[in-house]
């Protein structure tokens, strides 16, 4: 096994925006490596504390040996970022100073072949960030009809020949017999992609391991429940950092930002306003933080990643 790594992605700019202080309670909801985490918890030293969320048991054995240095200011969480409140409600936390979900797979995953998150070498095709728990990509391949495949690629990976794959992935498992490895789905996407429309700097799976994993780990449904959770659960000034890698997640946290944002919704040829909404947030990034030619050089996985926060007002 591995062990476990994942380089932080903008630390510099995440750490700015999130303002992390003594004294302060913050919430790592995607915990990872710990970069992030440990980072935190040095500029909030010497008493501010961190609650790290994840779902993957590989990920928590290593930041627990990781932040083992600091004690009781550190308290980790075996759950989906998704149940932020029920998790804080049972530490007995009402209120945080901040929270930072990092979106996505981790490096650590990726890398893990036996995962199956990698489309790069054979393995069981699983997907799931919690290996003990639900659905594998496996499961969704060779149970689901090839209208809802169609549907999860599409929506989820934004492929264009989504239903030409379903359909070629149907037509492998019924002449074939169950898709269980990695490379084995890589075949039917190849083959239902023709090879004049493969883009130079994207593997042809690409989008299709991508709305998979986001189908199996309900990513998407979770990303918004997390940050409701979050930014109900931010105290005034608190703020909320979010790091995203795709449209769909991005999409999701400037829709729910905005929401939170948003004043007075009342037409415009009422005289007053009835509705009393007041803004919740304010919005700290007009446009997303993006990583430099720097970082990116080093780090690749950082050049589509996009920063938001918001700050409770």
């Amino acid at each position: 096994m591995a062990e476990f790594g994942h380089l932080s992605v903008m630390p510099a700019e995440v750490l700015a925006l999130l303002s992390p202080r003594p004294g302060g309670v913050y919430v790592d909801g995607t915990l990872g490596g710990a970069g992030h985490a440990r980072m935190i918890l040095e500029v909030s030293s010497p008493d501010g504390v961190l609650v790290g969320f994840d779902r993957d048991p590989e990920a928590l054995a290593a930041a627990s040996k990781r932040l083992a240095s600091y004690g009781d200011r550190v308290r980790l969480v075996r759950s989906n970022f998704a149940a932020m409140d029920e998790s804080l409600a049972t530490l007995g936390i009402d209120t945080i100073d901040g929270f930072l979900l990092d979106l996505g797979v981790s490096s650590h995953q990726l890398d893990t072949a036996e995962r199956g998150f990698s489309f790069q070498v054979d393995a069981p095709l699983d997907m799931r960030m919690d290996p003990g728990t639900g659905e594998t990509a496996a499961d969704l391949v060779n149970e689901l009809s090839a209208d809802e495949l169609a549907r999860i690629i599409r929506e989820y990976g934004e492929e264009r020949w989504a239903k030409r794959i379903a359909s070629f992935v149907v037509k492998a498992r019924e002449q074939h017999g169950p898709i269980e490895s990695t490379l084995q789905l890589v075949d039917c996407v190849k083959g239902a992609i023709p090879r004049a429309a493969w883009e130079e700097r994207i593997h042809p799976a690409t989008r299709t391991f991508q709305a998979l994993r986001i189908a199996v780990n309900d990513e998407l449904g979770s990303l918004e429940r997390g940050l409701v959770a979050g930014i109900e659960r931010l105290a005034p000034g608190g703020r909320g950092v979010v790091i995203s890698f795709h449209s769909l997640e991005d999409r999701i946290v400037k829709t729910v930002f905005r929401r939170y944002a948003q004043g007075c919704t009342c037409p415009k040829m009422l005289p007053r306003c009835v509705c009393g909404n007041k803004p919740r947030v304010r919005i700290l990034t007009g446009k997303p933080v993006m990583a430099g030619g720097d970082e990116v050089a080093t780090n690749p996985r950082a050049r589509s990643a996009k920063v938001r926060a918001v700050e409770k007002l």
